[in-house]
C-alpha cells in the first residue's frame, strides 16, 4: 500500500495527552475520537456522542500479549456505549469514527462495521470479540465508494493513535516480496523475517527449536517462548516449533530468542541472503551527507 504525505491534527479537549483525543486529517471530514473508559461520562456529554458512528472497543489480555477489539455501529452512541460499559469487561478504550459534517448515515455505518471486521480479521493483529462476521450489507455503489474513502481515512487515524487494526504486521501481502528478507539459521532453526518501523517480524512458516537450552530454563526468555506456543503463534511439531502466522517482536533479539531457544543478539543472528548481518546493514550504515 503506497502512502502519501498527510497532515494530522490531534485535539485534546481536556488538555491531557492521556485523556480524550480527537484525530483528523485536516482536509477530510472524518474524525476518530479516542476515549479512555474512565472518561466515558465526559465523552457522553460531548455533541459527537449524538452522531451515527462506527466504534471500536479495544483492550489487552492480562499478560499484554493479546490485543482484543469489538467493532460496532450505532445511531445512539450514548445508549450503546453505556450498555457496553456495564456488560463488557475486556475493553479499556473506545475509538469512535464520526463525520465532522454529520453526513454518516446508518447505511454507511453498517457497511463500515462489516468491512472493518473483515479487515481486522485479515490483518490478524487484534482478536475480535464479535463472533459471527455476518454478511455484506446492501450498499448502493456510490455510497460504497464513499465508505471505502471513509475507511481509508479511519485506517490512517486509528494507526496514528496507536491502533493499526487493519494493517498486517508486514504492512501488505506483497511486503515479503518487496522488502529485504533476513534469515536466522542454526541447528534446528530456519527463520525468515522482516525489519520494519515497528520492530522485527518473523514470517509464517519459520522453524525453531522446541526445547529451550538448559541455561534459560525457567527464565523470562523460556516463559516468553511458552507463551508464544500457548497463544498459538508457534505450533509444536516434534523437536521443532513452527510459526503459524507472521508475528511482530519489539526487537530482533527477541525474535531470535523465540526461534533459537537461547539468548541471542538478533542484530548479529539475522542476516540477508548475502550473509550480511542486520547490524551491518541497518545500524552501521554511515549517515548520508
Amino acid at each position: 500500500m503506497l502512502h502519501s504525505p498527510k497532515t494530522i491534527q490531534i485535539y485534546l479537549p481536556g488538555g491531557d495527552p492521556q485523556g480524550i483525543r480527537v484525530a483528523e486529517i485536516t482536509t477530510r471530514i472524518v474524525q476518530v475520537i479516542e476515549v479512555p473508559r474512565s472518561l466515558l461520562p465526559e465523552f457522553l456529554k460531548m455533541p459527537e456522542s449524538l452522531q451515527v458512528a462506527v466504534y471500536f472497543l479495544v483492550g489487552e489480555s492480562e499478560d499484554g500479549d493479546e490485543r482484543k477489539v469489538y467493532i460496532g455501529q450505532t445511531g445512539d452512541l450514548r445508549a450503546r456505549l453505556t450498555a457496553h460499559n456495564k456488560e463488557k469487561e475486556f475493553w479499556e478504550r473506545v475509538l469512535i469514527l464520526v463525520s465532522r459534517t454529520h453526513s454518516l448515515t446508518q447505511t454507511h455505518a453498517l457497511f463500515l462495521e462489516w468491512h472493518s471486521l473483515q479487515a481486522t480479521r485479515a490483518a490478524g493483529r487484534f482478536t475480535d470479540e464479535n463472533g459471527n462476521a455476518g454478511s455484506k450489507p446492501y450498499t448502493p455503489a456510490p455510497m460504497e465508494a464513499d465508505c471505502h474513502e471513509i475507511f481509508d481515512t479511519g485506517r490512517t487515524l486509528l494507526a496514528t493513535l496507536g491502533f493499526p487494526l487493519f494493517d498486517s504486521v508486514t504492512k501488505s501481502g506483497e511486503s515479503s516480496e518487496a522488502e529485504e528478507i533476513f534469515y536466522c539459521k542454526a541447528v534446528g532453526t530456519s527463520g525468515r523475517g522482516l525489519y520494519t518501523p515497528e520492530g522485527f517480524v518473523v514470517l509464517k512458516g519459520s522453524i525453531g527449536r522446541r526445547e529451550s537450552v538448559p541455561s534459560i530454563k525457567d527464565t523470562s526468555d523460556d516463559r516468553f517462548r511458552l507463551q508464544l506456543i500457548e497463544a498459538k503463534v508457534m505450533r509444536e511439531d516434534g523437536d521443532t516449533v513452527i510459526f503459524e502466522k507472521d508475528h511482530l517482536f519489539r526487537s530482533p533479539s527477541m525474535a531470535a530468542v523465540a526461534l533459537m531457544g537461547r539468548t541471542a543478539n538478533g542484530w548479529l543472528e539475522w542476516k540477508n541472503k548475502d550473509g550480511k548481518s542486520l547490524d551491518a546493514l541497518k545500524r552501521q550504515v554511515p549517515a548520508q551527507v
